[in-house]
């Protein structure tokens, strides 16, 4: 008798692990992500004056990215790999007819309509890593010199037809995606600190001849913001006075001045970090960021334990970009780096991106999943 009571307690739990194994689900990644997906709801919600139809369109936007992200967990990982150079070519491909017939927004030619309005920039996010990985898991590890310098022509090609957009702030995270494949590849120290120096030494050359005069100005605004504070400073001064005000529990949810108001320009997009900052003080904050490492943590930990060398590249790869997006907004947003358009991960408005993050953590889901398949 006690033991069918043991077994009528814990059906609900095993029939839900046994949908998301037939799902090729991850329950502890996903648990991460629903907790970061539901937060942000709450602070868009805030963020955008009590507004139920943005609210809803979002909720829409999410259960289209959880789709995309149903599909990709069901594809295998040697699918992947044979599909990567092609995701690649057609990324190249459509970033190609941005320049040519792109839409214009903001002073940037970034859109591509198809029917549907998107940013092909955005499929570079998985299909460059793919790539890397693609030309990576049959190779001897660490990479050669001269593997080294195929990837890096890989990695700039999209970089550099991304940036004449132009579109820092993604070609920023690409290089950064790209590059994390080759670090977790294994390169020796010596390659680490010849990049290092490389970077170093072509920073003036990118300030004179590469950098727009919009982009100069937000670095300049990032050492002085109260040199112009009604003008190129203004996002950064407000943004400060959120988050200093939220003190550490915050001034309530639906209570922050600075958001309410409508001081804070782009507070559901690329600010909405100072929202919660505001509203959920330090403490909120705090708990955020640790949600966003456990899945960070989560996506390492299934890098760790893929059972091949493209699995564990590209899982990889992944997880410490996702990293990179929050970093760089939270930094952004705090006036620890520059201004470039880099949205919070999960949590601000807006669609591509969405779908393209939740598309990754499909993808290493079905790493996860089919490494249990295959070892049974």
């Amino acid at each position: 008798m006690t033991t069918l009571i043991s077994d009528r307690r814990h059906q609900p739990l095993g029939a839900m692990a046994f949908m998301l194994r037939s799902l090729h689900l991850d329950g502890v990644l996903l648990a991460g992500i629903i907790c970061i997906l539901m937060t942000g709801l709450a602070a868009l919600y805030s963020a955008v004056g009590q507004d139920t139809g943005m609210l809803f369109n979002q909720f829409m936007r999410i259960c289209a990215a959880l789709a995309a992200m149903l599909i990709m967990a069901q594809v295998s990982p040697g699918w992947l790999r044979r599909a990567a150079p092609w995701v690649f070519g057609i990324g190249l491909f459509l970033l190609t007819l941005v320049l040519l017939t792109g839409d214009v927004g903001k002073g940037a030619q970034r859109w591509l309509n198809l029917g549907i309005r998107f940013q092909p920039s955005e499929i570079m996010k998985l299909g460059l890593p793919m790539m890397l990985a693609y030309l990576l898991h049959d190779r001897a590890l660490p990479p050669s010199l001269g593997l080294i310098l195929v990837s890096l022509i890989v990695i700039f090609v999209p970089v550099g037809l991304i940036a004449v957009q132009p579109d820092l702030g993604t070609a920023i995270l690409i290089v950064l995606s790209g590059a994390s494949v080759i670090f977790l590849a294994g390169i020796g120290a010596r390659y680490i600190i010849g990049a290092i120096a490389t970077a170093l030494i072509s920073m003036p050359l990118l300030w004179y001849f590469v950098m727009h005069d919009y982009q100069k100005s937000r670095v300049l605004t990032l050492l002085n913001p109260d040199n112009d504070p009604l003008g190129a400073g203004y996002h950064i001064i407000q943004s400060k006075i959120a988050i200093g005000s939220g003190g550490l529990f915050g001034k309530g949810w639906l209570n922050g001045s600075q958001g309410q108001l409508e001081f804070l320009p782009e507070r559901s997009t690329d600010f909405i970090f100072a929202v919660i900052g505001e509203e959920f003080g330090l403490m909120g904050v705090l708990v955020i960021l640790l949600v966003y490492l456990f899945i960070v943590g989560r996506g390492l930990f299934i890098a760790a334990t893929a059972q091949d060398t493209f699995s564990r590249l590209l899982a990889g790869s992944i997880s410490l970009t996702f990293f990179f997006y929050v970093f760089v907004n939270m930094s952004m947003v705090a006036g620890l780096l520059p201004v470039v358009g880099v949205p919070l991960p999960l949590v601000s408005a807006g669609g591509t991106s969405m779908v393209t993050l939740l598309a990754g953590f499909g993808i290493l889901m079905s790493t996860h999943t089919h490494r249990k398949l295959l070892a049974r």
